[in-house]
């Protein structure tokens, strides 16, 4: 028989906040975290605002000083959020079986910092100047491998980079993993930093970015008529996964309980989305059934939500499909609108996101809702936060090369 699986800690890092009651009070509160990038020129491109990490220490964290030369921020945000986690679950891991938890913390780019500053080493210099950290800081695999190094973490380890749905694809197969017994906890979530010239002048070719530079808080608008573009973003997210039977043992405080995981592909464009949303909808199709739910039983979606005009029309799309007259009475909000998209991180925080929204029962805004598009025609919970009860929340993502993920979690009962 399956094992029950609980969320019993979480961990972030943000553009609004490097802690979880801090970035709650600002998602709650419907506080942006977007400005103008400084950290490079950015005056040469069309999009000029991100959603950036601020006031980030990695000794805070207990990185040394000395990995931090050979570790790039994607993996020092993980090791962050994941060392907050652990802290939030009540862990002692000197009392727990280190080779019964394993890490699967996904990130859709990996390193595009160390890319770009050693290739003009290799460039200016030749290759024997090129740093022997260069592989071992850009691969996407190595937050997961960083995380267990740090923690002595021995059992099941992997990594997902599948874009903008690789955070949530790591939550459902960590999920999987322990519901069949192959380990009794799991690290897992989703990490990125990529906001560099490279990425933002690839981004800004595919004309994805939003370019209201002038009015950096309100340029992530998803579901507005008014929506140009994402904003690119930074952080992490990551949560304590583990078996119902272990977290009973150690009397662990349970935020909520996941039951239900979907994946699927458009199978049409490797960055559009497919037209007739059929690719989401079976993903939340099947997440639906994994969970064993009707569709009427759902009270809040965080929506992939990119502030795009295809993706928000065809996510509406898909959710209509999927659950039918009840689309029009669910709560349907995205949080990019504050955060911006964290790309391979986005999954991981908006999995956390839907845990608090179910224990304080709050739903969480879409800020920037100010012009109603008639083909995006839900309940987007526009620009203040719910009070109400949440027993089944949904988290969604959506990914280059049509991957989709969607996740199911339920207010834990015993």
């Amino acid at each position: 028989m399956d094992r029950r699986v609980v969320v019993t800690g979480l961990g972030v890092i943000s553009p609004v906040g490097n802690e979880i009651a801090s970035f709650w009070d600002a998602i709650v509160g419907g506080e942006s975290g977007i400005d103008k990038i400084t950290s490079f020129d950015v005056s040469d491109f069309n999009s000029q605002i991100a959603g950036l990490v601020k006031q980030f220490n990695p000794q805070d964290y207990g990185i040394a000083l000395r990995d931090t030369r050979r570790m790039d921020k994607f993996a020092q945000y993980a090791i962050a959020a994941a060392k907050q986690a652990i802290e939030d679950a009540n862990l002692n891991l000197d009392k727990e079986n280190r080779d019964r938890i394993g890490v699967l913390i996904g990130s859709g780019i990996g390193s595009l910092q160390i890319i770009e500053k050693e290739h003009k080493v290799l460039l200016k210099k030749g290759p024997s100047r090129v740093s022997p950290f260069l592989i071992p800081m850009l691969i996407v695999n190595e937050a997961s491998g960083w995380v267990a190094i740090t923690f002595r973490f021995k059992g099941p380890n992997s990594c997902v980079a599948t874009a903008c749905a690789s955070g949530s694809h790591a939550i459902g197969d960590a999920f999987k993993i322990i519901e069949r017994g192959d380990a009794d906890m799991m690290i897992a979530g989703g990490t990125e930093s990529s906001v560099t010239p490279m990425a933002l002048a690839g981004f800004c070719a595919l004309r994805a970015l939003s370019c209201r530079n002038d009015e950096p808080q309100k340029a992530s608008r998803p579901f507005d008529a008014q929506r140009d573009g994402f904003i690119m973003s930074e952080g992490a997210g990551v949560i304590v996964l583990e078996s119902l039977e272990h977290a009973t043992k150690r009397k662990a405080e349970i935020y909520a309980e996941i039951t239900g995981y979907g994946m699927s592909c458009d199978g049409y464009h490797i960055t559009a989305p497919d037209p007739d949303g059929q690719g989401a909808f079976l993903g939340i199709q099947a997440a639906l059934r994994d969970a064993g739910l009707n569709p009427e039983e759902v009270d809040y979606i965080n929506a992939h939500g990119t502030s795009t005009k295809l993706n928000d029309k065809i996510e509406t799309m898909a959710i209509k499909k999927a659950l039918g007259a009840h689309a029009k009475k669910v709560m349907v909000s995205s949080t990019k609108s504050m955060v911006g998209h964290l790309l391979g991180a986005a999954g991981g925080v908006e999995f956390l996101i839907c845990c608090l929204a179910i224990k304080n029962s709050v739903v969480p805004p879409t800020i920037n809702y100010e012009c109603p598009d008639p083909e995006c025609d839900l309940d987007y919970v526009p620009n203040l936060a719910r009070q109400i009860p949440v027993n089944v929340a949904m988290s969604n993502s959506l990914g280059f090369g049509g991957h989709n993920a969607t996740l199911v979690l339920k207010k834990f009962k015993g």
